[in-house]
Parts: C-alpha cells; sequence; structure tokens
C-alpha cells in the first residue's frame, strides 16, 4: 500500500452505484452486484483494441485520464507504485481469476473477490486448485485448469490442495478433491507429511473419517521427524483423533523418534490417546522404545499415568536397556508422586539398576527428604553398596548440599545406616559384606561378636532359626510343637492401620516367618479387622500396605459421611464376594463389632470358629425380640469387615452393625476374656487336650497422637455474647473429648492388659509409636501418611531391643 498510487488493477463494471468500496483507501470507486461484471475485452496501458493480448482484468495507468474515462464503472483489486509491479502482478492476475469466476458467480461478490485477491497476492506460487480451497467455493472444483492442479505441489511447503483442506478441517471440500479431482492422499509434502498428518493437526475429526474411507499408505507413512500421523495426534492429545485413527486400521508398531506411538502418549501425559492405544492392541503395554528400552512405565511423568498402566497389567519391576526400572526414572526426574505410585503398586525398592545403584542411591543425590523417607518405608535398604562400593549415606555425605546434608545423614543415622567410606573399587570383601548387609535392628556396623544369649544381634537371631528350622517347616509344625497360644490385638485407627502394617512387616522381616503362622489367634477392630482378615486369608503385609495407599484414594471422595460403595467393593474384591467367615480355620479371627439395635449397645465378635457356649447369666431379660447374629458359618467375610469398620460420621452403619471401636478400639481385653471363655468351653465339653494356655500377648496401635492442651470444657447456659462463643467452643471441645475416651486404645486399657498377663505370667508387648501430629482416620495426604510410617521406622529401629526379645519368644517351640 503506497500514500500515492499511480497503478490500479481493477474489474470493470456496467453501471455506477454508490456502494463502499472493496477496501482499498482510494477515492470511491462504486462497488458491482455479481450481475453487473462486463466480462468485455480491457486492455493494458499503450494496447489498442486490436492488439493480440486480451485479459479480462484491467491495468489501468492513472497518468493517462482516458484509460479512466474508458471505464466509469470499476472494482479495484488492488494498486501500485511502480509500474513493473504492477505489470508482473496483472500477469498473475490474468491467470488465475479467470477460472473462478468462469465456474462460480460467488466469486464476483465483493467478499469472495476480497479474499481471493488477497490469497493471490499472499500466496504467488499457489496453484488455483490450493485458491479454491482457501477460498472454499465448491463450484470451482469442477473447472478442468483447477481439476488439473488438484495434486500440485508448487509451494513453499509443498503440500497439495488436499493437504490445505485437512488442515482447514473443511470436508465439503476434500469430498470435492477426492471425488472430481481424484487427489492423491499418499502425496507428501516437504516435511514428509501426508494429508492424515495435516487431519490430524486440524480440529474436524470428519475429515480425518473421510480420508480414512479409502485405503491409502499415507495413513501409516512417517514423515520427516519420523512420526506416524498416530505418533503426531498422540503427542497433540488428540484423542477423537486418535480413535478415528485406530478405527481405519492405523498400526501402534511403528518406531518413532521416542519410540510406538504409546510412548509418544506417555511422554507427552495424555491418558486417553494411551488408554485407546493399549484398549485397541493391549501388547502394546510392554512395548519397548528403540532408543532407551524402555517400557510405556518409564515415560510415565505422573502418578496418573503410571496408575492407568500398572492397573493394565504393565510390569512395575520392567527394566530398560541400561537396567534401570520405572523407579530408577521417576526417582532421577524427582516426581514423588510418580515414585509413590509405583511403589503402592509394588516397585521394587531395592532394584538395582545401572551402575548398581538403587532408587536410594539416585534420591541420595536429589535432596528430596521426602522421596528418601518414601524409599526407606517401602523397603529401600540403607547401606547396600553399588558397584563402587557407595553406600545411600555416604552419597548423601559426598554429594548433598550442605544444607540437607545433615538432615539427611540424620535421618539415615535414625534407621541405622552406616555412611562410613567406601572400600576401594574391586571385589566386595567380607568387610564389605557385613558392613553393608545387616538388619535395621542390629546395634554394631563392624563385624558381628561372638553368639551369646546375651549378646545376640536381631540378624543373627534369624539365620539360626532358619537354619536350625526353615519357616515352612516351623509353619508345619506349629502344633505339633508349639506348647502355648500367641495373641496378636490390632487397634482401629483408619487409614492409620498402614502403622500396624509397617510393625507386622518389621515382625515378618526379622522372624522370617509369615505373621499367620506367629500367631494362633488374631483379634481387631475396624481397620485392625480388615487386617486381621488379610492375615487369615494370606495377604502379605507388603501388599496390604500397597493396598492401604491405593484404597484410600478410592474410599474417601467427597465429604463425609462417605459413600458405602468404594469400601464394600474393595472388601470384596480382596476377601471375595461368597466367602464365608468359616472358610479358612487357622488361625483364630475374632473382629469386634458394634450391636445398635439395643439400648444399651452391646459388643459383638465376628468369628471363624464356633462361639464358645455362655453359662452364666444373661445381662438382660429376653423380654424383646431381637434378631440373632448370624452364625460364622453363614456370615460374609466382606460383611464382617464392613460392620468393623463402621465409624460413626465417616460411613453409615451396616445394618445394624456400627464400628466395634466404639466399645473394643484396643481389643485386647475382650479377646483375652474370648480366649478364657473358649478354653472353659473346651473343657466342659471334655475336651481338655485342644486347650492351650496363653503365652504371648502382642498388641499393635496405629499411632499415639500428640497430648496439647485445652483450654476450656465448661458447657452452661450463656448470659452474653462473650460466654456463648465460651460455650460452643466448651461444648465442641467437650464432644471431642467424649469420643475420644471412649475410643482410646492407650491410657488405662494398655495398663489393665498389662497387668493381668503380668498376674497371669503371659508376656505382653504393646507397640504404639509416637507420631508426631494427629493423623484423622480418613488422611489421604501421601505425605502424611509417609512421616507417620517414618516415625514408626524410627520407632523399630529405637526400640530395636523390644523387637529383638519378641521375635526371639515368638520363635520358640
Amino acid at each position: 500500500m503506497f500514500a500515492s498510487p499511480r497503478y490500479l488493477v481493477a474489474l470493470a463494471l456496467q453501471g455506477a452505484h454508490p456502494r463502499s468500496e472493496v477496501a482499498r483507501p482510494w477515492p470511491p470507486v462504486p462497488v458491482p452486484r455479481a450481475h453487473e461484471v462486463v466480462n468485455a475485452t480491457v486492455y493494458p496501458s499503450g494496447l489498442s483494441s486490436d492488439s493480440s493480448l486480451q485479459h479480462q482484468a484491467h491495468f489501468l495507468d492513472f497518468r493517462n485520464p482516458s484509460s479512466l474515462a474508458l471505464h466509469p464503472s470499476l472494482l479495484r483489486l488492488f494498486q501500485l507504485e511502480r509500474e513493473t509491479d504492477a505489470l508482473v502482478n496483472f500477469q498473475h492476475y490474468s491467470i488465475q481469476l479467470p477460472p473462478f469466476y468462469e465456474s462460480s458467480s460467488q466469486v464476483l461478490h465483493v467478499e469472495a473477490l476480497q479474499q481471493l485477491t488477497d490469497l493471490v497476492r499472499s500466496h504467488p506460487s499457489w496453484s488455483a486448485a490450493h485458491l479454491a480451497v482457501e477460498l472454499g467455493i465448491r463450484e470451482c472444483f469442477h473447472h478442468s485448469h483447477i481439476i488439473s492442479c488438484a495434486n500440485s505441489r508448487e509451494n513453499e511447503e509443498g503440500c497439495t490442495p488436499l493437504h490445505l483442506a485437512c488442515r482447514k478441517g473443511d470436508g465439503e471440500i476434500l469430498a470435492e478433491l477426492v471425488q472430481y479431482c481424484h487427489a492423491q492422499m499418499d502425496v507428501t509434502d516437504n516435511n514428509g507429511e501426508t494429508a492424515f498428518h495435516y487431519a490430524v493437526q486440524g480440529d474436524n475429526s470428519q475429515v480425518l473419517q473421510l480420508l480414512g474411507k479409502n485405503a491409502s499408505a499415507g495413513l501409516n507413512r512417517v514423515n520427516n521427524q519420523g512420526q506416524t500421523p498416530l505418533h503426531l495426534a498422540c503427542q497433540m492429545g488428540k484423542e477423537e483423533m486418535v480413535r478415528v485413527l485406530l478405527l481405519c486400521n492405523a498400526r501402534c508398531n511403528i518406531v518413532g523418534p521416542s519410540g510406538y506411538p504409546i510412548h509418544a502418549a506417555m511422554k507427552f501425559s495424555h491418558k486417553g490417546c494411551a488408554e485407546m492405544i493399549i484398549s485397541m492392541d493391549s501388547s502394546q503395554i510392554h512395548s519397548k522404545d528403540p532408543r532407551y528400552g524402555a517400557s510405556p512405565l518409564h515415560w510415565a511423568k505422573n502418578a496418573e499415568m503410571a496408575r492407568m498402566l500398572l492397573k493394565r497389567g504393565c510390569d512395575v519391576n520392567g527394566t530398560s536397556s541400561s537396567g534401570n526400572t520405572a523407579l530408577h526414572v521417576a526417582v532421577m526426574r524427582n516426581r514423588l508422586d510418580c515414585v509413590m505410585a509405583l511403589l503402592t503398586y509394588g516397585a521394587n525398592a531395592n532394584a538395582r539398576g545401572e551402575h548398581g545403584n538403587t532408587p536410594l542411591h539416585l534420591a541420595m543425590s536429589k535432596d528430596n527428604v521426602e522421596m528418601i523417607k518414601a524409599l526407606i518405608v517401602f523397603g529401600a535398604e540403607v547401606d547396600t553398596p553399588n558397584d563402587l562400593g557407595e553406600t545411600p549415606a555416604f552419597i548423601a555425605s559426598k554429594i548433598s548440599k550442605l544444607v540437607t546434608r545433615k538432615t539427611l545423614l540424620t535421618l539415615l543415622k535414625n534407621v541405622g545406616a552406616d555412611h562410613r567410606l567406601p572400600l576401594t573399587q574391586g571385589a566386595p570383601s567380607e568387610q564389605c559384606s557385613t558392613a553393608t548387609h545387616h538388619s535395621l535392628f542390629s546395634q554394631e556396623r563392624s563385624q558381628p561378636p561372638p553368639i551369646s544369649l546375651n549378646n545376640l544381634e536381631l540378624q543373627d537371631i534369624m539365620h539360626i532359626s532358619r537354619a536350625r528350622k526353615p519357616a515352612f517347616i516351623l509353619s508345619s509344625m506349629r502344633d505339633e510343637k508349639r506348647t502355648h497360644d500367641h495373641l496378636l490385638c490390632l487397634d482401629g485407627g483408619g487409614v492409620k492401620g498402614l502403622v500396624i502394617i509397617q510393625l507386622l512387616i518389621a515382625i515378618e522381616k526379622a522372624s522370617g516367618v509369615a505373621t499367620k503362622d506367629l500367631f494362633d489367634w488374631v483379634a481387631g477392630t475396624s481397620t485392625g479387622g480388615i487386617l486381621a482378615l488379610a492375615i487369615l486369608h494370606s495377604k502379605s503385609m507388603a501388599y496390604m500396605r500397597s493396598v492401604y495407599f491405593r484404597m484410600k484414594d478410592e474410599v474417601f471422595r467427597g465429604s463425609r459421611p462417605y459413600e458405602s460403595g468404594p469400601l464394600e467393593e474393595f472388601l470384596k474384591r480382596e476377601f471375595g464376594e461368597h466367602t464365608k467367615m468359616t472358610d479358612v480355620k487357622k488361625p483364630k479371627v475374632m473382629l469386634t463389632g458394634t450391636l445398635s439395635d439395643r439400648q444399651p449397645a452391646e459388643l459383638h465378635l465376628f468369628r471363624n470358629y464356633e462361639a464358645p457356649e455362655c453359662v452364666r447369666e444373661p445381662r438382660f431379660s429376653q423380654n424383646i425380640n431381637l434378631k440373632p447374629p448370624t452364625q460364622p458359618s453363614e456370615q460374609l467375610v466382606w460383611r464382617a469387615a464392613r460392620s468393623s469398620g463402621a465409624a460413626p460420621t465417616y460411613f453409615r452403619p451396616n445394618g445394624r452393625f456400627l464400628d466395634g471401636g466404639l466399645l473394643a478400639n484396643n481389643p485386647t481385653l475382650d479377646a483375652m476374656t474370648e480366649i478364657h471363655e473358649y478354653n472353659q468351653d473346651m473343657i466342659r465339653k471334655g475336651q481338655e487336650g485342644k486347650v492351650k494356655k496363653l503365652s504371648i500377648v502382642v498388641s499393635l496401635g496405629t499411632g499415639r497422637s500428640p497430648q496439647v492442651p485445652v483450654t476450656c470444657v465448661d458447657v452452661f447456659r450463656p448470659s452474653n455474647p462473650w460466654e456463648l462463643a465460651k460455650t460452643v467452643f466448651g461444648a465442641k471441645e467437650l464432644g471431642k473429648m467424649v469420643v475420644d475416651c471412649c475410643t482410646d486404645p492407650d491410657g488405662r486399657a494398655v495398663d489393665r492388659a498389662r497387668a493381668w498377663c503380668e498376674m497371669v505370667g503371659i508376656q505382653y508387648f504393646r507397640l504404639n509409636p509416637q507420631l508426631g501430629t494427629d493423623i484423622m482416620l480418613d488422611e489421604v495426604s501421601d505425605t502424611v501418611l509417609v512421616n507417620a510410617l517414618w516415625e514408626t521406622e524410627v520407632y523399630i529401629y529405637e526400640h530395636r531391643e523390644q523387637f529383638q526379645k519378641l521375635i526371639q519368644l515368638l520363635l520358640s517351640p
């Protein structure tokens, strides 16, 4: 555009009408209606009417007034200052314009002509077919000249009109190109992309469907970056495009720069795209990319993507070409949420990857305290050396930043780590083996002292007991050799049952025997009841730890009271929908529940054995009709667990049952009473041979909350606003105190149980770590729960002598 133009390219018009210009700032020139255009021959400046050069466009020289007078009514196309430029453009327009106004009158509308003019000027290399696609007038594609240009690649990008139609998302134009112009779908542009690549980058999936109706090699062709249309769709996160491509039989097994299409979906965290690929070809979940030999799980960047793969059966411990697992990669990338997802699905925290490094070795260089805690909580060995003989503690002292080094070393010291300097490179010596492979309960880090009953490391106890009697022999000989019974009692506490799980894992690891084979009686309340059933059904505690971390997000959704459906589905999934309590006989298990269909409420025990006959006088006269409890042989396991865990305000009652924690949050005394009544019943029935004296009682808690001061519990009739506020606050604190007192599993309940055991010569162990914060029953934060388990690990190490004594007694015949 110039301030003083001298040359104009225009169309001649018949008649003048006072309307606005096309869009060029020039003295008013009338604008035509479609039928007013005159297709007369017009002459460039200096040519006569008999010239052989004839064009259906006008080149007017404003220096020649006679040329203006020749056509008093004009439609101006554009204006230029230099004559040479005007002549060049005039020649170009004289070729490009005729096919359009010859095939469609729509081109003669002001808006269309303006658009066409701009297109010709802005894309001088485009063919008439390219212009027709962008103009979007279907009739133009029936013109012979435009049909001849249908596969033209003469432009900067090397794209065909079909490419443009796909990018634009115009299905009608695409149909014209394919049906009337016979456009080829496998032609590539300068970047090696076909029409399918362009369609994927657009927003109209119907265009892709139209392309897919005809078989074409372009569907699976790779561009210059090695990407098929499916790779590109996965990278861009276009789920609908992925769906259409898969329905058109796009191949999932073509390797691209990031691997297969599923790797692209994982790399860019597009869950829906990955799910559709797996649904179409389930083998893709195990595919390895060519560069790293990594599975899709290695490429997961967040917990949601990782869980999606793990739920579909992806190998959580699969390795890449370097030997690293997905957990190694997540730690290296400092992705805590992904680390937690992998750990809760069974990732091996001690897997050795490249250079013999475990995930804990790698975590030390990241200075991420929460990640280090999570790995150790899930079983990472703190003194395992890598190929250079370096332990995680040594790496922390060598690499970590000064501000966090002391913190990390203190963390490791709290669980018994050794951060001495590594040995020189070479084969591990006997000293290295001794120094780095030990139990968390070991008090010394040098060569173990001579074995004696008074100075015996827990690892040595484990070794001797295993050498003397393998675990399977201990299990099979339990009834024949053990002369006394062992009782395990598990408190209630919601998701804090993870603390119990961590304690049981430590006991199993130290003893080398499953919990089921260490105890003859197991009693549980609420979450403790669920764990008691897990023990009964031979579920490992490591598995239950993972299940609890996954279950909390399913069950504790929304606001209280929570929907019971997710909890019930979880219980059915874990224990079976039709499994009965008596289907598994050993060990004997009892779960506490509260019968709430009467006042006062009564404690009920769900058993996997026949209840002992009661010979004492009933507490209440039976003058009302109450439904008798379901017999153990008919009691469904999942219903028993649901009834024991129906915590008021958290879940609705399960029929007539409320949470057993209302009457027996610490079930120790009730379990001991039940065992005594059971033995007395056996004696009355003449089966004294089945009676065994209780010798060990182990009571596990869900963590002790810190004690905090209470300022006011006074509830009275207020006489002013200040007293009203004080009364409300006091009522709130009093209500909380009443609930805490009713459900307190510690305090006098523990003192009474300990005193009872001491009076009758029973060994009593109460294991319950002190927690730094008050954790709610429905806590869902991974960080909060990992910290609770970390405090449990520290507790285990600090009380290693007590654990040592307990293991000795449990393994004794």
